[in-house]
């Protein structure tokens, strides 16, 4: 005879928060969200005031996105307002790659 532990509530709960947060940062992901873009947190200065706060931080997950584009040797990064599609800054540099 086989004993099945049961899940208590509380390890539920947990396991459907986990699972929550997963389907979340897949989605911010898919979306383009900057926070999945691997950016550092000293970047995120949206207002463009010099200071990163914690509002701008969470800005980075639901409010702003990030596309890269390459062109010849040049790597850029766009960021902008997920709902207006409005550029807040658009970073660039220039990647040279062995044998140049």
């Amino acid at each position: 005879m086989l004993l099945r532990g049961r899940m208590s509530p509380r390890r539920k709960v947990l396991l459907g928060l986990l699972a929550a947060v997963f389907v979340l940062v897949g989605v911010a992901g898919w979306l383009g969200m900057a926070a999945t873009r691997g950016m550092a947190t000293s970047e995120m200065d949206w207002n463009g005031d010099g200071r990163v706060d914690r509002s701008e931080i969470l800005q980075s997950f639901y409010a702003v996105t990030a596309k890269r584009s390459t062109e010849g040797n040049r790597e850029c990064t766009t960021y902008r307002w997920f709902r207006s599609g409005e550029v807040i800054r658009v970073e660039c540099q220039t990647v040279f790659k062995d044998g140049e």
